[in-house]
């Protein structure tokens, strides 16, 4: 199926978030010269992201090469290190041929998974080829296969888990389609749990060994950290034992950045993740491990109260000085409406560290480890169509909504059935409270005032409101899903500080990305000088 969008970064996106959804590679086609060019971040994101997808280019005909022709660049030197694979088609024999590689380099074959480039001079496209040339095998679907994990380091991993009295497994992209594996095996090591933006939705939020509300006190105190399918990114502060001070690692990846990314692991283990998870779970036998009960019960208690603390923020948060809601109020009036299986995407700055933390459950995703505003709007269009019975809901921040904005056209015209719900307050907040922290209050270029998205979204053609009670919301909310494709315009406060704000992240700290964390590496780095 062909959807046509308004901007070629859109269409990326697009593809990134039918292949994450659905576990099968977006393509997306784009014009050459500025259409390669606007495509660039979304392929860069897709790179970060380690999603598998293929990009098509044009570009000008051969006989014109060199000449200065119209939209000439040079596209594949361009997007080589953020691809997987980058080349020009050259030869119409061929086409089969590098379409089987590109796609085979994307998936991961010997490699990471990724973005595919590929582009075609427009006089190839015209050429015709002889059928006796048509390799059709090359159509034939690809596998990623694993090799069976070692027997000895099975056994190494096991060794360091019997041992643990404190033990944390952290999921990553890579675990994805292991839910069930890493499910059974947490039943059996009775363990704490943390998941990722990356892993949202393996394992239940009820689940009793999920304790996302005590996440920092966890990395702090684990004995042995136990990654599948997680690299050690700058969301784990990097692995540092600053951050894990009391920690060995047992890795479990199916790449080289989720096996041994900035830090090594005690042991290390390449494969798939379930074929893994099943083989320690199957040599654990009966036995169980000495985990510190009291430890988990208390983290637990820890946990239980800090949730039911953000359960009365999502119900009674008080509106800001200039009398707008809380963005914990729309959260938690959106939360009330969501069924277990619905599509969630953030976007945006304040807006998706308010909802990182607010709505669990579900398939979720969000700007990725690239920081991408403006994935929402494409995010949304591509889940809703890979899911037409599901719910789909975009939370976006004002400021990122206006990136890829115009592309509600194109939800309506392909009758993506997505709710868009914009938290505006008339700013980039994040920053404008940055401004008002680290610069005297000096603001400059953080403001945008007076935006009407729910006239936008109606002259696009979709159904809008805007909404500034929150008693007004729930029912605006059960008329956005009924109606959808929708947006909500919800006015919400500036005075509201997010979590992401709290801890430092504006300020972009030298040593690590949290403040906090920031202290703690100077404090190690010190220590170890002395030494």
């Amino acid at each position: 199926r062909i959807i046509d969008v308004r901007d070629e970064r859109a269409a990326v996106h697009m593809a990134q978030a039918h292949a994450e959804l659905t576990g099968k590679p977006g393509v997306a086609m784009v014009t050459a010269g500025p259409g390669m060019t606007n495509a660039v971040t979304g392929i860069a994101n897709a790179h970060i992201s380690r999603v598998p997808l293929l990009v098509i280019s044009g570009r000008p005909p051969r006989p014109q090469e060199f000449m200065g022709a119209l939209q000439d660049l040079p596209q594949v030197v361009i997007l080589k290190p953020i691809t997987r694979y980058a080349r020009t088609v050259q030869h119409a024999n061929h086409v089969l041929r590098e379409l089987d590689e590109a796609l085979a380099c994307a998936a991961g074959q010997g490699n990471e998974p990724g973005p595919a480039f590929m582009d075609f001079p427009t006089d190839l496209l015209r050429e015709k080829i002889p059928m006796p040339l048509v390799d059709l095998d090359r159509l034939r679907p690809r596998e990623v296969f694993f090799p069976d994990p070692s027997p000895e380091a099975v056994n190494r991993a096991l060794d360091i888990l019997w041992s643990a009295r404190r033990l944390v497994m952290i999921s990553g992209r890579g675990a994805r389609g292991a839910g069930r594996s890493i499910i059974r095996l947490l039943d059996k090591l009775g363990c704490v749990y943390l998941d990722t933006a990356e892993s949202r939705g393996l394992v239940p939020d009820d689940h009793p060994a999920s304790m996302p509300a005590v996440r920092g006190r966890v990395m702090q105190e684990a004995d042995v950290v136990f990654t599948v399918g997680r690299s050690l990114d700058f969301q784990l502060g990097y692995g540092s034992p600053a951050v894990f001070p009391n920690a060995r690692f047992v890795r479990v990846g199916t790449s080289a950045s989720e096996l041994r990314s900035n830090r090594r692991g005690d042991v290390e283990i390449y494969g798939s993740i379930s074929m893994v998870l099943d083989a320690i779970l199957n040599r654990l036998g009966r036995g169980r491990l000495s985990i510190d009960a009291d430890w988990i019960d208390d983290l637990r208690r820890h946990d239980r109260a800090r949730r039911d603390k953000l359960h009365l923020q999502l119900t009674q948060a008080a509106p800001g000085t200039d009398g707008a809601m809380h963005p914990y109020r729309l959260l938690g009036c959106l939360k009330d409406v969501l069924s277990r299986d619905g599509v969630i995407i953030a976007d945006g700055g304040d807006i998706l560290s308010f909802a990182r933390v607010a709505l669990t459950g579900g398939r979720y995703l969000d700007c990725g480890g690239f920081g991408c505003l403006g994935v929402g709007v494409p995010f949304g269009i591509a889940a809703a169509l890979a899911y037409p019975d599901k719910q789909v809901v975009v939370v976006s921040g004002d400021g990122s909504f206006g990136i890829n904005a115009i592309d509600l056209d194109t939800a309506r015209r392909h009758d993506a059935r997505v709710v868009f719900v914009v938290a505006n307050n008339y700013a980039w907040n994040i920053e404008l409270n940055d401004q008002i922290a680290s610069y005297a209050g000096r603001i400059v270029g953080t403001e945008l005032p007076s935006c009407d998205y729910a006239g936008l979204a109606c002259a696009l053609g979709l159904h809008a409101e805007r909404i500034e009670d929150p008693a007004k919301l729930p029912d605006a909310l059960e008329q956005a899903f009924k109606k959808a494709p929708s947006l909500l315009d919800v006015i919400v406060t500036r005075d509201a500080v997010s979590p992401d704000g709290r801890s430092g992240i504006p300020v972009i700290p030298d040593l690590q990305p949290l403040v906090r964390w920031d202290d703690m590496e100077r404090v190690r780095i010190g220590k170890d000088a002395q030494k």
